[in-house]
C-alpha cells in the first residue's frame, strides 16, 4: 500500500491537432496481405519489469516482399487486451539481424512500440524490403504492475505485399533516432521545474548531458529522401522534434506531437504519437546531420523518460523538399488510433480504504523500513495509526527484500507523491508531483533498469513536514 513520511523541527516524520486518418493505400496493382503473428506465450512473474530477448524464434512472413504497415498489441490467453494499469508493453523492438542498423551498427531496428501503440504506416509506393531468410530478434520489456503472474503474447499485424508477381516498391530503410542512442537502457530523468515555462527539452542546450559523442545526432552518409516518420515518448512527453543541420544552419523537418486522451492531461499512457502525412517528403544531402530533441511537461517529475523517432529513408532518391529552400516542409501529422479501451481506468477517485496521513500522529523513531512482498514495514495508508518518525537531518534507510540478490527479484521505488496520496490507483494516479522531489530508482541488482543497489536513504536535507511516497513500478504500493 502507499506510504507516507513526515519531518518536524526535531523530527522527520516518515511517512499525445489532427484527425485520425486511414492508412495510405498501397501501390496500384499490389497484392496486399494482412498477416497476423504472435510471439509467446510469455510467462511473467509477479511484478516483473525486466528487459528480455527472444532468441531466434520470432514469427515472420514466409515469402519475400515488402512490409508497409505494422500494428502491435499485447494479448492475454483469453484474447483480451490487458488493462494498462495491470500489464503494459514498456517497449518492444523488432530487429533484423540480417542487416546493419544505420545509426548503431548492430542489427537493424526496423520497428518499435511502447504502450502508446502507435502503428507503422508507410506511404503508397514505398516499403521495407523483406526476405524470408532474414533473421529477426525481439527486444521487449513487459511490465507487470501487480503482485500476480501472467501469461501473455505480443501480437503484430503486418500489412504485407509479396514480391512475386508485384511491381517492385521503392525500398526504404529505417533511420533510428534516439536522444540516448546506443545506451543499453536509453532513458533520462525530467526534474520538476526544469526547463522553461513548465517544459523541459532534452538534451538541454544549456546543460549538455553527453560525455563525448552526442547521442542524439546522425550524419547522413548519402543523400536521399525521407518519406515517413513517427516518435515514441513516455507519459509526460509532449513531442519529438527532428532537425537537419547543414553548414551552420538548422531546419526543423518534423514534430511528432503527443495527443493525449487522458482527462488529467499529459500524465498517462492514454496517448498516441503523430506520424507524418502520406505526402511528406524531405530531401537531404550527404553530410547533413540529423538531430533529435524530445520535450516533456516539467510541472511534475518523470523518471526513466524516453525520446525516440524512426524516420524512413529512400537512399539516393531526389524527390522531396530541400529543408533549406524557401518552400516550407509539411509539418502536419496524423494519428493512427484514438482512445484505447485498455486505458479506461484513470484512477484518482476517493479510496475509502486509505487514510489521510495529515490526520495521523507522529509515531516512534525509525531508522529502517523494509519492503517485503509489496509492502513497506511502516506507514501503510491502508492500516497505519501513526507515522514513522526520524530526527531532522537524519535518514531512514529503505531495504528492498523482494530483490534478495543479483540476477532476480522484484524492483521497487520510493518516489514522492503529493499529499494526501490516498486516491485510487490507475494509469493517471499516483504521480511524482509533491512539492519536494525524491526518487530511489528501481532497487535491485540486475543491470538496467535496476539501480544497482537494494537500499536507499531519505535525503538528510528535507525540511520539516509530512511526506508521502509510492512505488512507480507497482503503483498500488
Amino acid at each position: 500500500m502507499r506510504r507516507m513520511l513526515a519531518i518536524g523541527l526535531i523530527s522527520l516524520l516518515v511517512g499525445l491537432m489532427a484527425s485520425l486518418v486511414r492508412p495510405a493505400k498501397p501501390a496500384a496493382g499490389a497484392t496486399v496481405q494482412h498477416l497476423h503473428f504472435e510471439y509467446g506465450p510469455l510467462h511473467l512473474d509477479p511484478g516483473q519489469n525486466i528487459i528480455q530477448f527472444s532468441g531466434g524464434r520470432v514469427p515472420k512472413p514466409s515469402v519475400d516482399g515488402w512490409i508497409v504497415g505494422i500494428t502491435p498489441n499485447l494479448i492475454l490467453p483469453d484474447n483480451t487486451v490487458p488493462p494498462v494499469d495491470v500489464l503494459h508493453l514498456h517497449h518492444a523492438v523488432w530487429i533484423n539481424q540480417s542487416r546493419v542498423d544505420a545509426t548503431s551498427g548492430g542489427g537493424e531496428r526496423f520497428f518499435a512500440v511502447g504502450e502508446e501503440k502507435t502503428r507503422l504506416e508507410l506511404p503508397s509506393g514505398y516499403g521495407y524490403k523483406y526476405r524470408a531468410s532474414d533473421r529477426w530478434l525481439l527486444n521487449y520489456m513487459i511490465h507487470d504492475l501487480v503482485a500476480r503472474p501472467f501469461d501473455v503474447r505480443i501480437t503484430y499485424d503486418i500489412t504485407f505485399i509479396p514480391a512475386k508477381n508485384t511491381k517492385p516498391l521503392t525500398s526504404v530503410i529505417p533511420i533510428w533516432m534516439d536522444v540516448q542512442n546506443g545506451s543499453v537502457y536509453p532513458v533520462f530523468d525530467v526534474h520538476r521545474g526544469s526547463g522553461k515555462n513548465g517544459q523541459f527539452t532534452y538534451p538541454d542546450p544549456a546543460n549538455n548531458p553527453y560525455r563525448g559523442r552526442r547521442k542524439n545526432t546522425f550524419k547522413m552518409p548519402v543523400g536521399g529522401t525521407f518519406v515517413a516518420a513517427g516518435g515514441h515518448l513516455h507519459p509526460g512527453g509532449l513531442r519529438d522534434d527532428l532537425y537537419v543541420d547543414r553548414g551552420g544552419k538548422s531546419a526543423h523537418i518534423f514534430r511528432s506531437d503527443a495527443k493525449y486522451f487522458e482527462p488529467a492531461g499529459p500524465v498517462s499512457w492514454d496517448v498516441t504519437l503523430g506520424i507524418t502525412r502520406a505526402d511528406w517528403r524531405v530531401h537531404v544531402k550527404a553530410g547533413d546531420t540529423l538531430r533529435l530533441t524530445t520535450t516533456y511537461d516539467s510541472t511534475r517529475s518523470w523518471f526513466e523518460a524516453m525520446g525516440i523517432l524512426v524516420a524512413w529513408f529512400a537512399p539516393k532518391q531526389t524527390k522531396g523538399i530541400d529543408p533549406f529552400a524557401l518552400k516550407p516542409v509539411n509539418m502536419l501529422v496524423r494519428y493512427t488510433h484514438g482512445h484505447l479501451k485498455e486505458n479506461d481506468n484513470h484512477g484518482g477517485r476517493p479510496d475509502p480504504t486509505l487514510v489521510d496521513p495529515s490526520t495521523l500522529a507522529s509515531g516512534p523513531l525509525a531508522s529502517n523500513i523494509t519492503i517485503n512482498y509489496y509492502q513497506y514495514s511502516a506507514g501503510d495508508l491502508a492500516y497505519a495509526s501513526d507515522i514513522p518518525t526520524v530526527h531532522q537531518g537524519q535518514s531512514i534507510r529503505f531495504r528492498n527484500t523482494d530483490a534478495p540478490g543479483s540476477g532476480y527479484g522484484t524492483w521497487h521505488t520510493i518516489t514522492d507523491c503529493a499529499l494526501p496520496c490516498n486516491l485510487t490507483t490507475g494509469i493517471a494516479f499516483p504521480l511524482a508531483d509533491a512539492s519536494i522531489e525524491f526518487d530511489s530508482g528501481q532497487l535491485g541488482n540486475d543491470g538496467p533498469p535496476t539501480a544497482g543497489r537494494l537500499t536507499w536513504d531519505t535525503p538528510t536535507d528535507l525540511p520539516p513536514g509530512t511526506y508521502a511516497f509510492w512505488c512507480r513500478v507497482h503503483p498500488f504500493i
